[in-house]
């Protein structure tokens, strides 16, 4: 695709001829030039990942290792998690904050032999990398893996199709990672993902990328998925994009994430922006992130204003579209704490029209990661 002559040219992943050459629609995302749909079509690709196992490439985002006993402290102080207790080869789910407590990225963190592995989101990667420069202390190395590819295997097929590769790695517990060779490749393999199915992240050297993936798409379950897919499967899931959902101006309360929020960090309030969050954990928070169901058939976009029956402003829609699973329109975004209970009456302004909407709980379908 052409890049616009005022407009750096895009990034292509270890990837990019195996999209093109299964006849991806290719799209600019993050810097990068990445496949939206193939020939399946985004609610097919959708289907197939609930019902079998889909392959997405998310090489894009950005892999981070922290070198150093000191690690896991130095980064409690630019994160609420308490990492500290994480065990070898635990992850945990956290949020860079700004000193408002704010949210600059979310990101996964892997306690590994050494100090920690990061993944943190593409767009937010060299912000991230630097971020991490200029705060942590110098006893942490810091060394980005921006070469790796980075494959997700997901879907209820994911375990039984990656055993046939490397035996062995269905018993890996959720939010468990550890060092594997699939297909006799050397790859960090992590349980977990962001479509709220069971399956995998695979990080593999870029050289190394292309061959696995043709191995695993091989398999009879497994088809490419693309970026439309990928963002329907997770907002069913009410799990959130970073610059849409959370950004500098929310929250872990606002964005109902409280729950990263360890309880020894809340004890000693040690994190940034401290002081706004605890207060908002306390007396509650202005406002609030909630799954929205449109009562009919349209579709609320991102940036779709939500007011209550009578016309006043409560807000506005963060993500939104069509949930292939739950046939129907479905969106998230923030109300004012007083409509934020489920089943609360909402409007949504879709097209200058307002259009009757409720609060429904998150996720909009059951997640199904692996328990053991």
């Amino acid at each position: 695709m052409p890049d616009t002559a005022d407009s750096p040219p895009l990034q292509h992943t270890p990837l990019y001829d195996l999209h093109v050459a299964r006849g991806a629609r290719i799209v600019a995302f993050a810097g990068y030039a990445m496949p939206v749909q193939y020939r399946l079509g985004i609610i097919a690709e959708h289907l197939h990942t609930r019902t079998q196992a889909g392959l997405f490439d998310v090489s894009h985002m950005g892999q981070i290792m922290l070198h150093g006993a000191a690690a896991a402290g130095a980064l409690e102080a630019l994160v609420p998690g308490d990492l500290q207790a994480l065990a070898p080869g635990r992850m945990r789910y956290t949020l860079l904050l700004n000193d408002r407590g704010g949210i600059l990225d979310d990101l996964i963190v892997t306690r590994v032999a050494g100090g920690l592995m990061l993944v943190v989101n593409a767009a937010r990667k060299a912000a991230d990398l630097a971020h991490l420069q200029a705060r942590l202390e110098r006893s942490v190395t810091i060394e980005p893996r921006f070469d790796r590819a980075l494959l997700a295997l997901q879907g209820p097929a994911a375990a039984a199709v990656l055993a046939r590769h490397a035996a062995g790695v269905e018993r890996l517990p959720f939010m468990s990672a550890s060092e594997v060779a699939v297909a006799g490749v050397p790859c960090f393999v992590s349980r977990s993902g962001y479509t709220g199915e069971d399956g995998f992240e695979i990080s593999v050297a870029g050289d190394d990328a292309v061959a696995l993936a043709e191995r695993l798409l091989a398999e009879p379950q497994v088809a490419p998925i693309g970026l439309g897919a990928r963002d329907s499967l997770r907002l069913e899931a009410g799990l959130c994009l970073c610059g849409h959902d959370i950004d500098e101006t929310t929250t872990p309360v606002e964005a109902a994430l409280t729950w990263t929020i360890g309880g020894r960090r809340r004890e000693a309030g040690d994190f940034p922006g401290a002081a706004i969050i605890l207060r908002q954990l306390a007396e509650g928070p202005a406002r609030k992130r909630v799954g929205i169901r449109p009562d009919g058939r349209a579709p609320a976009r991102e940036g779709t204003a939500i007011r209550d029956p009578e016309g006043r402003p409560l807000g506005h829609v963060t993500s939104g579209g069509f949930g292939p699973s739950v046939n129907a329109p479905i969106a998230m975004g923030y109300v004012a704490a007083g409509r934020a209970a489920p089943g609360s009456a909402l409007s949504l302004v879709v097209r200058d029209v307002p259009r009757p909407a409720h609060v429904a709980p998150l996720p909009f379908v059951p997640t199904r990661y692996y328990r053991g």
